[in-house]
């Protein structure tokens, strides 16, 4: 398939980046199994909720990531003063999580005692989700306080392996991992992710140096089931990135910078985030995307209500507002992820806003039916298992 053209303008200051990070070092002391099973930092299901203060105070407070969300030219946050008329609920917005091991490291000893986390709401990138829920951190979502997200959730987001029917998780946006190429310097288009091997390319590739950001991808590259992937298929992609380490041919393992490689020309391709790529694209009309013709990886990061919350009602209507689709549209024309409601699209078309109509059209915002058939979500690594991929990554990675 040939890469999706983007013509989108550049977003204003909006952070480019937001699941990648090294991952796993935090994860693997609270993670770490007992002798029966059980995780040692696990909290019990009876020992997760606290007195719900919302009805006596209309407050909570609200974690995310940095410029995640709407911001008008006045530095306000136009959906949330609306959530705040509307309902009368003040929301203590905070962009404090700025990756996923270091949040995590940051509220798990608040969480392992059981003791308020001064934040009622939080967004973390499903794969980090599933530990979470795994440890047993995160409160059940009352339903009912729900209707938005029941009736409008994308369907491709409603199941994952980790949170089966999204009963402690639910999006707040999402994307894929795909391949980004200077298409001009290379002269050629890709198709695959395996066309990252080819002889001219080497010394010119990146991949993420986190495990859970790069595998799934690699792995669909070799024709694996990433929804239920086996131990010898990690391997096997872990295999071949060794060999191209060996001969050189990848030229780094990166974070949260591997733009700039691809902008400076050091990187001809890289594995790359289709949120990102609206704003490459946008900077250098010469940098394509591509979601493989065998597949790329789809994700989401997604809000959470974390033990002992004290205004969990209150978080809930908050999420439930933000999937009424005039919101989802206004949220989906700021950040211009994947949105996680696919009825916005119809908001954005019917606009009146060339812009807004454009986005609308965007497959990397709205996915066609023909990009959705080749898009899978990787199940979560287990506990058991991510001490050994770690510690083989680690090695081939040197990180």
């Amino acid at each position: 398939m040939p890469s999706t053209a983007l013509t989108r303008r550049p977003v204003n200051s909006r952070a480019i980046r937001r699941r990648s990070v090294l991952g796993g070092a935090a994860l693997l002391g609270a993670g770490t199994l007992t002798g029966c099973g059980i995780p040692s930092a696990y909290v019990a299901e009876d020992r997760r909720s606290a007195p719900d203060r919302s009805d006596a105070d209309k407050r909570m407070a609200f974690s995310n990531w940095t410029q995640y969300i709407d911001v008008d030219d006045q530095g306000r946050r136009p959906t949330l003063d609306a959530f705040t008329e509307r309902t009368g609920i003040a929301v203590t917005y905070t962009e404090d999580i700025n990756d996923n091991d270091e949040f995590f490291g940051k509220i798990s000893p608040v969480l392992t005692q059981g003791a308020d986390p001064g934040r009622d709401l939080m967004v973390v990138s499903d794969w980090m989700a599933g530990r979470y829920v795994s440890l047993g951190w995160v409160q059940a979502m009352d339903r009912a306080n729900l209707p938005n997200v029941t009736a409008r959730l994308d369907p491709q987001l409603a199941n994952p392996a980790f949170d089966p029917g999204r009963t402690r998780s639910v999006p707040w946006q999402s994307g894929i991992t795909g391949i980004a190429y200077n298409r001009k310097a290379l002269g050629r288009e890709l198709k695959s992710t395996a066309d990252l091997w080819a002889p001219d390319l080497k010394g010119r590739v990146t991949l993420f140096a986190g495990l859970d950001e790069s595998l799934g991808l690699l792995m669909l590259a070799q024709g694996a089931d990433i929804s239920r992937f086996s131990d010898d298929d990690a391997h096997r992609a872990m295999d071949l990135v060794q060999k191209m380490v060996d001969n050189g041919h990848i030229r780094r393992f990166t974070g949260n910078d591997y733009t700039s490689d691809l902008a400076s020309g050091a990187a001809l391709a890289c594995q790359a985030y289709s949120g990102d790529a609206v704003q490459l694209t946008a900077e250098n009309p010469d940098i394509a995307f591509l979601v493989p013709e065998e597949g790329g990886e789809l994700w989401a990061e997604s809000l959470m209500i974390p033990n002992r919350a004290i205004h969990k009602r209150n978080a809930e209507l908050l999420i439930d507002y933000y999937y009424r689709p005039e919101v989802a549209a206004q949220l989906a024309a700021a950040v211009q992820y994947i949105c996680p409601v696919p009825a916005a699209r119809e908001v954005l078309a019917a606009s009146g806003d060339k812009d807004r109509a454009e986005l609308a059209e965007n497959p990397l915002v709205f996915p066609t039916d023909e990009l959705r058939a080749r898009l899978h979500t990787m199940r979560d690594v287990t506990s058991a298992e991510r001490p050994e991929l770690h510690k083989v990554w680690g090695r081939i990675t040197g990180v």
